[in-house]
């Protein structure tokens, strides 16, 4: 086994648990203000909403999905995911943050995403032609054309897949983020002690 390849397996298992480590950091460090949440508006909310739109379209290990958002993008739930949590850095204010999270991205989201490609590689035998039209991460500005008929499921959207992945907990999780803000605020704004200034 190669280096890379144990360290894609490695990023893979630890990436959830070094998220909520991460959280509990991003919150102690946080020094967000009314202009900066605001402005985190700007990603956030399509992050959220891009998470759930591709919810509604990925069979995970059943198909191989290239419609939707996966016509633009192959990861559009990372991306997703990288949209909410550059708008949280950038609720929180802080150059730390910021810096922290590009590193943890580059270090542990590019090689799941690496690794979670060989799979889809070795899975689905169309997964080569679709990777040279849809780039990996950036979207593409025009939906990639594939047939129609290469789905099992048309291609559609659908509510009963988006619930089946509970894409709702990031809108939850989004909430509980901006509420935890709204209290670091309101106690920087008052001075309690232990709190960053």
């Amino acid at each position: 086994m190669s280096e890379r390849t144990s360290w894609q397996r490695i990023a893979r298992r630890i990436r959830v648990p070094l998220g909520f480590v991460f959280a509990a950091v991003f919150l102690w460090l946080a020094r967000p203000t009314g202009k900066t949440m605001l402005l985190s508006l700007l990603l956030v909310v399509p992050g959220v909403w891009l998470r759930a739109y591709a919810a509604g379209y990925v069979r995970k290990n059943a198909e191989l999905t290239f419609t939707g958002p996966y016509a633009y993008t192959r990861n559009p739930l990372y991306l997703g995911s990288m949209l909410i949590a550059f708008g949280f850095a950038a609720a929180a204010g802080s150059w730390v943050i910021l810096i922290a999270l590009a590193a943890l991205f580059a270090v542990i989201y590019i090689p799941t995403i690496q690794s979670e490609e060989g799979y889809l590689r070795q899975q689905f035998a169309g997964f080569e032609e679709y990777a040279a039209k849809v780039p990996r991460l950036l979207p593409r500005l025009t939906p990639a054309s594939f047939p129609a008929d290469q789905n099992a499921s048309l291609g559609r959207f659908s509510w009963g897949q988006w619930q089946h992945h509970r894409e709702y907990n990031a809108l939850m999780g989004a909430g509980a983020i901006y509420l935890a803000l709204a209290v670091r605020l309101f106690l920087n704004h008052h001075g309690v002690t232990g709190v960053p200034r």
